[in-house]
């Protein structure tokens, strides 16, 4: 038993080792451009082609998406979904999901730092690109949701909340697979991201922090009304005041990534949130302070 369970852990290295090679060691910005000029193309047969192709790689369901004949790539990866297919949690007193996703590393912010892996931290500081817009979640929580190319790309506010001021950083496109995480240090910090810095009605705050990966650096947010691409100098600051409601539509990627939602001390994760549980957008992830106990 012990020779076939070391022969089955060899082939899963060799694997991963391939997996990690193929997505990373290639020039990912380059091939990060150039999968954004393709997914624009507008061809029916070709977007029929490359959706074929990408169904034997990935779990790629459409059908709960809004019926309708894709031109391009680009289309498919920003669909919206038929309505009712994602019921936002009805107590006010929690925070939802802003997107499908599967949970990643998570649980409180220490000494200013994060995890992104297991023996790999990051300090929060370095993702915002400012200690004083990460000053707010010290001692408080976080939590990451990696969504795959295959999912569900826009998303949603967690509750009514108001965007106060978005940073968009210039960076790498790594890959953002278990993989890699476990592999690049600081790779939430190395890649093209934004920070999305908002408050609650009663003052509290809450951010979110969407980061590109390779095949996908560009970000849509409604509250700028801009589509923030990978090729800019950065770091960009904008300041605004644009109110969500709970549930409410916030902006897409243009394809799979993460969101690190980031919490301040009293606003705690539900203890039913675990490291590799697929969410949907609109289940909920948090309790406000002053709530009864998480069951």
């Amino acid at each position: 038993m012990s020779m076939k369970l070391a022969s089955w852990r060899d082939r899963l290295t060799q694997q991963e080792q391939l997996n990690f090679l193929l997505t990373n060691r290639v020039p990912r910005l380059a091939l990060t451009r150039f999968m954004g000029w393709y997914s624009r193309i507008e061809s029916p047969w070709l977007t029929r082609l490359s959706v074929a192709v990408w169904r034997l790689f990935t779990d790629l369901d459409l059908s709960e998406a809004e019926p309708r004949d894709y031109r391009s790539l680009r289309e498919v990866f920003t669909r919206r979904l038929r309505p009712g297919m994602r019921p936002v949690d009805s107590d006010p007193s929690l925070l939802v999901s802003p997107c499908d996703a599967i949970v990643g590393a998570h649980g409180r912010v220490q000494r200013g730092l994060a995890l992104q892996a297991k023996g790999m931290a990051y300090g929060i500081q370095d993702l915002f690109g400012d200690a004083q817009r990460a000053a707010p979640y010290l001692n408080g929580s976080y939590l990451t949701l990696r969504l795959t190319s295959s999912m569900y790309h826009r998303f949603h506010a967690p509750a009514d909340l108001t965007v106060e001021r978005v940073t968009h950083l210039a960076g790498d496109t790594w890959n953002v697979n278990p993989i890699a995480l476990k592999r690049v240090e600081r790779l939430f910090c190395r890649n093209v991201r934004a920070a999305i810095e908002a408050r609650l009605p009663d003052g509290t705050p809450i951010a979110m922090v969407p980061v590109a990966a390779i095949l996908v650096a560009s970000l849509r947010l409604h509250a700028l009304d801009l589509t923030l691409r990978p090729d800019h100098p950065g770091p960009h600051r904008f300041d605004c005041r644009h109110s969500h409601t709970r549930g409410e539509e916030m902006g897409w990627f243009e394809q799979g990534s993460t969101i690190i939602v980031f919490l301040p001390p009293g606003v705690a994760l539900l203890e039913a949130v675990v490291t590799g549980q697929r969410l949907r957008m609109g289940q909920a992830i948090a309790r406000l302070p002053g709530s009864s106990a998480d069951g």
